[in-house]
């Protein structure tokens, strides 16, 4: 009878603790803004469009203000599909990654540059019959430049370079290259 006790008085612990943390975290996940990113891209070889839709995070991570500049932290996550005439004609693509911005304080138009890195997981590896990622777990990279303007600085323009590759996870690891261009509304 003890035993039961204690178990049951271990889960109500369990539970206390994990409201108390939902709690704690709830606020932090309105305190910032979202955003929904569209971008079209093409790849550098084998006739590769992307199609690309992200959920953008600002937390207001913001540091090492500068007087007219700082960085910022954002987070993305990412669903696109890609367009081949190989293999695979639809390859779905879904990703995470942190982003980093060097972004202007203050003006109409503030510019700014980014870089960050992630994870992607792919439909297919095999692109075309020549052609093969050789997995279908793969990592980026991602650097860029941008604008965020309008009256609530709700809109975004970019233009970025996307690498994605295995690491040589799994060989043979050619990678693919993106030029991408991209809008997104901040809500």
């Amino acid at each position: 009878m003890r035993c039961d006790r204690v178990v049951r008085n271990r889960k109500s612990l369990l539970y206390r603790y994990a409201a108390l943390l939902l709690l704690g975290v709830c606020p932090l996940a309105h305190a910032g803004q979202f955003g929904l990113q569209l971008a079209g891209a093409a790849a550098d070889r084998h006739d590769i469009q992307k199609l690309d839709l992200g959920l953008v995070w600002d937390p207001g991570l913001n540091w090492w203000d500068t007087g007219d500049w700082h960085f910022s932290l954002v987070g993305e996550v990412h669903l696109a599909y890609w367009h081949t005439h190989g293999a695979h004609p639809a390859i779905y693509e879904a990703g995470v990654a942190p982003m980093l911005r060097f972004i202007k304080d203050t003006g109409s138009v503030r510019p700014y540059v980014e870089l960050g890195a992630g994870l992607r997981v792919l439909s297919h590896a095999r692109v075309s019959d020549a052609y093969t990622l050789s997995s279908a777990f793969q990592f980026t990279e991602i650097i860029g430049v941008g604008a965020q303007f309008g009256r609530r600085q709700q809109y975004q323009v970019g233009l970025r370079y996307q690498h994605i590759s295995n690491a040589d996870i799994k060989q043979p690891n050619p990678g693919i290259d993106f030029t991408q261009l991209y809008v997104q509304y901040n809500f």
